[in-house]
C-alpha cells in the first residue's frame, strides 16, 4: 500500500459495515439477471468486471494518472484478478439455483481456508485452538450444505470453490504485500478478470454449457442493472480498502459476516427464500467459529508484541 491515511477506527468501523450490508446487493442483481432475465452466469461475471473497469477507470485515472497502470507486479496482478473473476463465477452460478443465504453461509469457510493456507505455506503459527474452531466451523458448513446437497447436487460445492479461489485471492494480497497501491491493484485486478471471464465465456460456449451462453443486455433495465453491478462492486471494494487504511484487520474483519443480515432480507423479499431452523444452526457456528479465530489472532498478535517488547527491552 502507499502512505497510511491517520486512524480512525470508528469511521472505518461504519464505512465497513456499511459495505458489508450492501455488498450482497450485487450477487440479488446477479440472481434476478440470471434467474428472471434468463442470462448465464458466466456472462454476468464478465459484465461485473468489464463494467467494474469502464466505470473504476476515470475515476483511478483521475486520482493516480498514469501510474494506476504502472504495475510493479503485473503478472500477479492480472492473476490476482482472474482468480476473484472465478471466485465471482462460482458464487453467481450458486445464486443463480441457491437461496442468497445459503451461499454466503457456505462462502464464510472462507476465513478457516485462508487460516490454513497462512499455517501451511507462510510457516503462521496456528494453534490449538484455532486448528479445532476451523474444523467445527466446517462442520456448521456441512450442516448448511446437506440439505442443500440433497436439492442441488454438486452446485452445493459451488461456494466451497469460491470461498477456495477467494482464499488464494487474499492469499496473494499477502503474498504481494505493500509493492503496488490500492487503486494499482484494482485497476490491473479488474482488467485481469475482463480478460479471464472473457476466455471463460468463449470456452464455456464451445462445449455448449448452458451456464456460458454469451449475450447481450435485451433492454435499458438489463444494461442499467449490469452498470450497477459493476460500479457497485469496483466503488465498494475502493470503499474497503479506505476502511482498512482508518482502522486494523482484526478490528474490522467480524463486519464481514454482517453480509448474512442483508443476504437474507435480500432473499426473503425478492426470492421468497428464508433458511430454516437446520440452517440457522449451522450458520451459527460457521459465524462463532469465525469469531473465534478473529479472536485469537488478536490474542496471538498482542502476545508477540508483548514477546517482542519484552525482548528489546532485555
Amino acid at each position: 500500500m502507499t502512505e497510511r491515511t491517520a486512524e480512525n477506527p470508528f469511521r472505518g468501523m461504519a464505512i465497513m459495515a456499511a459495505c458489508m450490508l450492501l455488498l450482497p446487493g450485487m450477487d440479488a442483481i446477479a440472481k434476478v439477471l440470471a434467474v428472471h432475465g434468463g442470462m448465464a452466469p458466466a456472462q454476468v461475471t464478465f459484465y461485473r468486471f468489464l463494467f467494474q473497469f469502464v466505470c473504476c477507470l476515470p475515476l483511478l485515472v483521475m486520482l493516480a494518472g498514469r501510474n494506476a497502470f504502472r504495475a510493479k507486479r503485473p503478472g500477479m496482478n492480472l492473476l490476482r484478478g482472474a482468480l476473484h473473476a472465478a471466485a465471482s463465477l462460482m458464487f453467481f452460478t450458486a445464486v443463480k439455483y441457491m437461496p442468497l443465504a445459503d451461499v454466503f453461509a457456505i462462502y464464510f469457510v472462507e476465513p478457516f481456508m485462508l487460516t490454513a493456507m497462512s499455517a501451511f505455506f507462510l510457516g503462521e503459527k496456528v494453534g490449538w485452538r484455532r486448528w479445532s474452531a476451523i474444523v467445527i466451523g466446517f462442520g456448521g458448513a456441512l450442516i448448511v450444505i446437506q440439505p442443500s446437497w440433497e436439492i442441488f447436487g454438486w452446485t452445493a460445492l459451488l461456494p466451497v470453490a469460491c470461498a477456495f479461489l477467494f482464499s488464494l485471492y487474499l492469499f496473494m494480497n499477502r503474498a504481494i504485500g505493500e509493492s503496488d497501491s490500492p487503486l494499482v491493484m484494482q485497476t490491473w485486478a479488474g482488467a485481469g478478470g475482463t480478460l479471464f471471464m472473457g476466455v471463460a465465456l468463449l470456452a464455456g460456449n464451445a462445449v455448449g454449457h448452458a451456464d456460458f451462453v454469451p449475450s447481450l443486455p435485451r433492454d435499458g433495465l438489463e444494461l442499467g442493472l449490469l452498470v450497477l453491478l459493476g460500479s457497485m462492486s469496483g466503488f465498494l471494494h475502493l470503499f474497503v480498502v479506505r476502511a482498512f487504511r482508518l482502522a486494523s484487520l482484526s478490528l474490522l474483519a467480524p463486519f464481514q459476516y454482517f453480509e448474512i443480515i442483508s443476504a437474507t432480507v435480500l432473499g426473503y423479499v425478492l426470492f421468497s427464500d428464508f433458511p430454516n431452523p437446520g440452517k440457522w444452526l449451522g450458520i451459527a457456528i460457521i459465524v462463532a467459529s469465525g469469531l473465534f479465530i478473529i479472536w485469537r489472532e488478536q490474542v496471538r498478535a498482542k502476545e508477540d508484541k508483548m514477546r517482542a517488547n519484552a525482548a528489546s527491552a532485555a
